[in-house]
């Protein structure tokens, strides 16, 4: 049976869904921006593509969700498979490939000494299960390589205390190999590719918003009609002026209290709970850079704020202007254009300026009762039919990947799909 829906955002989320559930339903999505993508999206600035927050890839070891990403693509002529080759800048001039823990090898001989030292006893201990990120880290990985580079890099990313950052907000995206695993990948030199997105596919034209683009098609978008008001009706819901059996949000949940008029006092005791939630911007950097052989590039160093360097430049030969060499530089939050050039300057690669975008929500920070005020105010809503799915929807920390695995969840958790086919 046919219904109207209302998608809230045209992040790839929301673009999934309306693919989704345009066959069977009446679809619209509702844009506060001008064109698709949320956080994925690109501009062409001087004939360099800018990926405006982060650089994004596609991988996964979801088959449903590999199976429904490729059935709008071309694999072999729309995009290249590439194998991430991705380094730690550590201080002193020193490089090591990532993950460092399979590398430790290439430390001075104490260090390594020290790792192994370290590592040793994390065998004999018998340790708790970690509860926070910082114990995880330090029973995973040792004290060494905890102070050498997970402590200071992490802290550089999320600007928060490791102990407040609950272990399972980041599962699925850590590497987790045993201290024998460790050991052996050491010693065989072995390169480890089980890490999250160790190989990816990446667009030959116009990176992420070549996928949004393509998701985009054949749907009833709004562009520049954010949400402003929703409220519960006698037969279903009202955004602004349109009418629907079901309201999908995809947007930022803080926003959810600021537009939704609760239509019970259920649903308000959330919103005090959701406005508190907390969060990361990021400003990131477009510039020219001299010529290199790598993806990403992590940066622990305390000599300036930055935390990484996407080399997007290699990801394809067209998202480059011709003759040169661009990446994205990342910083945590805010950062005025003065400061950026000077934190250019003590960044490798001798990175150009080119233009720069601050985007306020871009890392959602989870405490140890985020998932479940989440989870009851959906199970809440869900009987009104009204969803909720996406990275600040969700409030988790999703890639493409599993954002796109959100929306397949969620169509068939609530049977929205027919027969199970999209």
């Amino acid at each position: 049976m046919q219904k109207k829906i209302t998608i809230i955002g045209a992040g790839i989320t929301g673009l999934s869904l309306g693919q989704m559930l345009r066959h069977h339903h009446h679809v619209t999505i509702l844009e506060a921006a001008d064109k698709p993508g949320g956080l994925i999206r690109c501009d062409r600035i001087e004939g360099n593509l800018f990926h405006r927050t982060g650089g994004h890839v596609f991988n996964t070891k979801r088959k449903d969700v590999l199976d429904w990403f490729w059935s709008f693509f071309h694999r072999e002529s729309e995009f290249t498979k590439a194998t991430r080759n991705a380094t730690i800048s550590l201080p002193n001039n020193q490089w090591l490939p990532y993950p460092i823990e399979n590398h430790f090898y290439q430390l001075d001989a104490d260090t390594a000494s020290a790792i192994i030292a370290d590592l040793l006893a994390l065998c004999r201990a018998e340790n708790p299960q970690p509860a926070n990120f910082e114990q995880f880290l330090r029973q995973r990985f040792g004290e060494t390589l905890y102070q050498l580079y997970f402590k200071p890099y992490n802290e550089k990313v999320w600007r928060n205390n490791l102990a407040n950052i609950p272990l399972s907000w980041l599962e699925g995206k850590l590497p987790m190999p045993s201290v024998q695993e460790i050991l052996f990948y050491n010693i065989k030199r072995v390169e480890e590719q089980n890490f999250v997105h160790s190989s990816f596919y990446y667009p030959i034209c116009n990176g992420s918003q070549f996928i949004v683009d393509r998701l985009a098609r054949n749907l009833n978008i709004k562009y520049c009609a954010p949400a402003q008001q929703v409220s519960k009706t006698a037969t279903g819901w009202r955004v602004n002026e349109t009418e629907a059996d079901i309201v999908i949000f995809c947007g930022n949940l803080k926003n959810l209290s600021q537009i939704m008029i609760p239509h019970s006092d259920q649903i308000s005791a959330f919103f005090p709970q959701i406005d508190a939630l907390e969060s990361h911007g990021t400003t990131t950097v477009l510039c020219e850079t001299d010529a290199n052989p790598y993806s990403w590039v992590y940066m622990p160093s305390d000599s300036h704020q930055s935390h990484r360097i996407i080399c997007t430049g290699n990801f394809a030969e067209s998202n480059n202007a011709l003759g040169k060499y661009t990446a994205t530089i990342e910083f945590t939050d805010e950062i005025s254009h003065p400061e950026i050039l000077r934190n250019l300057a003590k960044i490798p690669f001798n990175p150009k300026y080119i233009t720069h975008h601050y985007e306020k929500y871009t890392y959602p920070i989870q405490n140890a009762d985020t998932r479940t005020t989440i989870a009851s105010l959906k199970n809440r809503l869900a009987h009104d039919n009204f969803f909720i799915a996406g990275r600040f929807a969700d409030w988790e920390y999703y890639n493409m990947d599993a954002a796109i695995g959100a929306a397949l969840d969620l169509c068939a958790k609530e049977g929205l799909m027919v027969n199970g086919e999209w």
